[in-house]
């Protein structure tokens, strides 16, 4: 068996997930969640837990059975914590500030950037120079800041930019001393 497909999803108190041929419905205490998933898999219910099968040993449906209990996982975990992303931004005069449904951001360009945010996505700025990306769907909420990271990504030489918290930037040398 997938050694992830084979690991059953716990379903906390409050969580329901049906599945009705290629559609996964997910919800919870944060919402609702849909996604679409391959078809020929089993689903069941055992002592709170969701049990996927997998009707035989080829190849594709090896690789359909981790997909599917991997999307359906995240689906449970959107649902009941909601994932999240955090961007900071650096450099001498970069900020950002939500105004409304729109992520107004300053990187030095000749004209503010407007970031319209997508509905299901939250996006809060505890400070001019952090941003924090949330939702229930995960590859929204990578998706989204990716967008805003793409907008001014961190330059090697002083770093200056957006980036991922925690991301360690490799830094390079100036240019060396003429002669």
């Amino acid at each position: 068996m997938s050694r992830i497909g084979k690991n059953p999803i716990p379903l906390p108190s409050g969580v329901t997930v049906e599945v009705d041929g290629s559609t996964s419905v997910a919800k919870g205490p944060k919402g609702e969640h849909n996604q679409h998933v391959p078809e020929g898999l089993s689903y069941e219910m055992q002592d709170g837990q969701l049990v996927i099968t997998r009707p035989d040993d080829t190849k594709t449906m090896k690789a359909r059975h981790g997909l599917v209990r991997a999307l359906i996982a995240n689906q449970v975990t959107g649902v009941t914590e909601g994932f999240t992303k955090k961007l900071e931004i650096v450099g001498v005069g970069y900020r950002a500030n939500v105004k409304g449904k729109v992520l107004d951001l300053q990187l030095q360009f000749s004209h503010p950037v407007e970031y319209p945010i997508p509905e299901g996505i939250t996006i809060n700025c505890p400070d001019q120079n952090h941003i924090e990306v949330s939702g229930v769907d995960k590859q929204v909420v990578g998706q989204v800041a990716a967008e805003i990271r793409a907008y001014r990504k961190p330059e090697p030489y002083k770093g200056k930019g957006i980036r991922y918290e925690g991301e360690y930037i490799v830094r390079k040398a100036g240019k060396a001393a003429g002669k």
